[in-house]
């Protein structure tokens, strides 16, 4: 496991992030627009690939979605979250600006904060 993987994320929540991740109506996409998002507080959820090499790229976004009180949660490959984000390209991390479906975004944004409890 990544050393900034903080907690293990089950196959059907993965799932559900990917769909929420597909269904948001604005995203930002890659390490750099991820960090900036989180650190304006923009970001509504931010979902970060486990396969990231070298780690230190990603390693700072769990702590300062900490901070700034953002969910995060983890996909297993950036391709698969590229993917989930309706990109041809894998990308390391991704930040859900603009929600698709509200409700959608607080059932999981309560599961995750659940897991890092």
């Amino acid at each position: 496991m990544a050393v900034y993987v903080k907690f293990e994320i089950s196959q059907e929540l993965e799932e559900k992030t990917a769909e929420v991740v597909a269904n948001a109506e604005k995203i930002k996409k890659g390490a750099n627009e991820v960090t900036k998002a989180v650190e304006k507080g923009i970001a509504k959820l931010v979902v970060i690939a486990q396969d990231v090499q070298p780690e230190e790229i990603v390693a700072h976004i769990p702590v300062i979605c900490d901070e700034k009180g953002i969910a995060y949660s983890y996909s297993s490959t950036k391709e698969a979250l590229g993917k989930a984000a309706g990109l041809e390209v894998p990308t390391s991390a991704i930040a859900v600006v603009a929600e698709g479906s509200a409700d959608e975004l607080k059932d999981l944004v309560e599961k995750l904060n659940g897991l890092k409890a």
